[in-house]
């Protein structure tokens, strides 16, 4: 299979910047009340000064933002512009899994048989589209499965492109850190800081009784969701 995963960048900071100009260049921290009251809520913050754009529980926001402008969320907005960004994904592939309102799973594999496009193709068309319909920015992972892709989405943020090619799915997990591959705080603070433990790659050489030991019966289950097609643009 040939699957996107793709996820707008700090989707509801990135909407106010792109409807007001005064924000543009600036933090922005979305979430609570306007100007730079803090209150409680989930911040949602988009920052030259900041790595990379990240949501984050709104007194986290602004303790690593402290500079940052707090703009009440305007949700009704944000769902206009997802169902427009969904609309894009859809007119891609009727195989389309939302997560969210920013982001979503795009299963490809029939269009890459159909014309021979590889994955890469696809996917900078599709940030090309979203950037060009919406003023927004997505980043895109590339892989053979949905985790994988995922994982690879979140790699290079924001506006970013990964593709992990079929095959090299070990290679590209191996040496990403635990939080990567979705390791909870709670569970990380059971590993402990064992370097024994310290990537994916050392984590997969452990048994699967171990990891049930660790992180409970969930750790080796697995429950698969039906991909729905629902239709094109």
């Amino acid at each position: 299979r040939h699957i996107l995963h793709a996820d707008l960048d700090a989707s509801y900071a990135a909407v106010e910047q792109l409807d007001n100009p005064d924000l543009r260049g600036k933090p922005v921290l979305v979430g609570g009340t306007s100007g730079r009251q803090r209150s409680g809520g989930h911040g949602f913050v988009r920052s030259p000064r900041v790595r990379r754009p990240f949501g984050n529980a709104h007194e986290n926001a602004v303790r690593l933002c402290p500079q940052g402008i707090i703009v009440r969320p305007r949700f009704q907005r944000y769902r206009e512009l997802s169902k427009q960004v969904m609309d894009i994904f859809r007119s891609f592939t009727p195989l389309v899994e939302p997560l969210s309102l920013d982001e979503a799973y795009l299963d490809i594999t029939e269009r890459v048989q159909a014309d021979n496009r590889a994955p890469l193709r696809w996917a900078l068309r599709l940030k090309s589209q979203v950037s060009l319909e919406t003023g927004l920015t997505v980043s895109v992972g590339a892989a053979t499965s949905k985790s994988v892709a995922k994982i690879a989405s979140d790699i290079r943020k924001p506006d970013g492109l990964v593709v992990v090619e079929p095959g090299d799915e070990r290679a590209f997990l191996e040496p990403l850190g635990r939080d990567r591959y979705g390791v909870l705080a709670k569970d990380a603070e059971k590993l402990g800081g064992s370097g024994r433990d310290r990537n994916v790659g050392q984590l997969a050489q452990q048994t699967k009784e171990w990891h049930t030991r660790q992180f409970g019966k969930s750790a080796s289950a697995s429950r698969p969701r039906p991909w729905v097609r629902t239709g094109t643009k």
